[in-house]
C-alpha cells in the first residue's frame, strides 16, 4: 500500500531535478539525496528514486555522447585543409577560408542545438509526467533509460 507521504516523496523526488536550472547537477544532487534518505522507508520511493536517477545519469551520458562527437566534427570542419602561414615574425594568417566551410560548420552546429534543445525539452515533459504518475501513486519507468542503478 502506498501512503500519501510516500506519493509527496516521490513526486517531490521527481520535481527535484528541475532544479538543475537554479544548481549546477541539482538534477542528480537533489534527488540522489532525496533518495538516498527516504529509500529504505518504502519500496515506491525506492524504486521511482532509481527511475530518476538512472534517467538523469542516461541524459548526461546522451549529452556527453552528442558533444564528444559534434566538438570535434565542428573543429575538424573549421581546421580542415586550412593552412597557417607565417606572414612576418609575429602574424600568423590563415589561408583557404571559404564560404563552403562555414556552411559544414553551420550544419553540424544547428544539428547539435536542435538534438540538445530537443533533449532537454524532452526532459523537462518527461519529469512533469513522472511526477504527476507519482502523485498518482504510479512507478513510472523513463523512456531512454540506462539501468545504472538496478
Amino acid at each position: 500500500m502506498t501512503t500519501t507521504t510516500d506519493k509527496n516523496i516521490a513526486t517531490l523526488m521527481q520535481i527535484s531535478a528541475l532544479s538543475q536550472y537554479f544548481i549546477p547537477f541539482g538534477n542528480l544532487i537533489l534527488p540522489t539525496l532525496i533518495w538516498s534518505l527516504k529509500k529504505k522507508d518504502s519500496e515506491f520511493i525506492d524504486s521511482n528514486g532509481k527511475q530518476a536517477i538512472n534517467f538523469q545519469l542516461s541524459l548526461l551520458v546522451y549529452f556527453m555522447t552528442l558533444l564528444v562527437i559534434s566538438v570535434p566534427a565542428i573543429l575538424y570542419s573549421i581546421f580542415d585543409g586550412v593552412n597557417l602561414a607565417l606572414a612576418s615574425e609575429q602574424e600568423w594568417v590563415m589561408e583557404q577560408f571559404t564560404a563552403g566551410k562555414i556552411t559544414g560548420i553551420v550544419v553540424i552546429a544547428v544539428v547539435t542545438i536542435i538534438l540538445l534543445a530537443a533533449l532537454k525539452v524532452m526532459e523537462f515533459f518527461l519529469i512533469l509526467y513522472a511526477a504527476v504518475k507519482n502523485s498518482n501513486g504510479e512507478v513510472y519507468n523513463y523512456p531512454i533509460t540506462i539501468k545504472f542503478i538496478k
